[in-house]
């Protein structure tokens, strides 16, 4: 079995270290506000198609440095970052949404997140449903999320309206949990490096298969990478055909989970409107503390979500997380005869589905 070095890099982190700073949240100047919002209004009266437009027809000079030092957050810093200032209690939702997707465009190359095809899609419940129930939808429901990854290089959310109480949304440092268990148990980290199945089907209902593989960890040419969500590795066991999990995998991902949540590993953050964070799948977990919404439908808790492709140079195991799975922003879903199902300009776009 071969022997596991320790994360050295900005990604291995605690919260409740980074939490005594603000070096995680990037205040937007009045400048680049302006700019932001010029640009934003320039988009809703374009209305181009979102699966085709280009970053390069809505350039950025004022934010040019502010995304450039965003994505070295992302790639080879902490893993995110807290944007702010955005001013969206003025804004139309068509609005904050066009600034969004604008900055998603030069942040990296938007990428489809449901079988209509969506680009943009909503943290936005519709259902009084628990997470344990197999047919809940994580965005649609007000229950706690546990730590996961999501299916892409980034994931974005921008907050539009914060819940009545709770929704905080939680960071965990995966290059942090791994220096963990190599401290406790060296001889079951390098199991975190071999595939796991992993239950698609609990995760788009739609999926045109029941698992995929993935290890939780890869370490490519020095870099450190975590793909992880142990919910969706124990509940792909109930598919026939699907190896079982030995005992040392299960005391592994048990290890995983219990460091995890362990207090003092993850940051907290609650959102405010018009806050944007920008999180590589790759270095951190996220989750979401339960919440409690208005009772209006125009005052409950709207987060937008992008997932992003970013073209960084990072290497990673091949087959690696879900990336070899998901779905590009040209095309629909492979099989698919037409693709007018999906929400492909901004205005129509901006407002959530009601499914639960």
């Amino acid at each position: 079995m071969e022997t596991c070095e320790p994360v050295t890099s900005a990604a291995a982190w605690r919260g409740d270290q980074i939490k005594a700073g603000e070096d995680w949240i990037y205040h937007l100047s009045p400048v680049q506000i302006a700019e932001l919002e010029d640009l934003g209004a320039k988009f809703v009266e374009d209305d181009p198609d979102l699966r085709f437009v280009q970053a390069s027809e809505y350039p950025l000079k004022a934010c040019a440095d502010a995304i450039a030092e965003w994505g070295s957050d992302v790639d080879t810093g902490r893993g995110f970052v807290l944007v702010r200032g955005l001013r969206t209690h003025l804004y139309s939702d068509a609005l904050s949404s066009a600034i969004y997707y604008i900055l998603g465009l030069h942040m990296g190359d938007p990428i489809r997140q449901n079988e209509m095809g969506d680009l943009l899609d909503h943290i936005y419940a519709t259902s009084d449903k628990t997470m344990d129930d197999p047919t809940a939808l994580s965005s649609k429901v007000r229950d706690k999320l546990v730590f996961h990854s999501d299916s892409s290089d980034v994931v974005a959310l921008m907050c539009l309206r914060p819940a009545k109480a709770g929704g905080a949304s939680c960071l965990v440092s995966g290059a942090e949990i791994y220096n963990e268990i190599l401290r406790r148990r060296p001889d079951l980290a390098p199991l975190l490096l071999e595939p796991f199945h992993w239950d698609w089907r609990r995760q788009d209902h739609n999926a045109p298969a029941n698992t995929y593989t993935s290890p939780i960890i890869s370490i490519e040419e020095g870099v450190f990478s975590m793909y992880a969500g142990s919910l969706y590795i124990l509940t792909a066991q109930d598919y026939p055909g699907v190896p079982q999990l030995s005992d040392a995998q299960k005391e592994v991902l048990e290890l995983f989970d219990e460091i995890t949540y362990e207090p003092g590993m993850a940051i907290e953050m609650d959102f405010r409107p018009g806050d944007i964070q920008w999180l590589s799948n790759y270095g951190a977990l996220h989750s979401r503390t339960e919440f409690f919404d208005f009772p209006e439908p125009q005052r409950k808790r709207h987060l937008l979500r992008l997932w992003l492709s970013r073209d960084a140079g990072r290497p990673v195991v091949e087959g690696f997380g879900k990336n070899g799975v998901v779905q590009v922003r040209e095309k629909p879903r492979e099989g698919a005869d037409d693709d007018n199902a999906g929400k492909f300009k901004i205005a129509d776009a901006a407002v959530p589905r009601m499914i639960s």
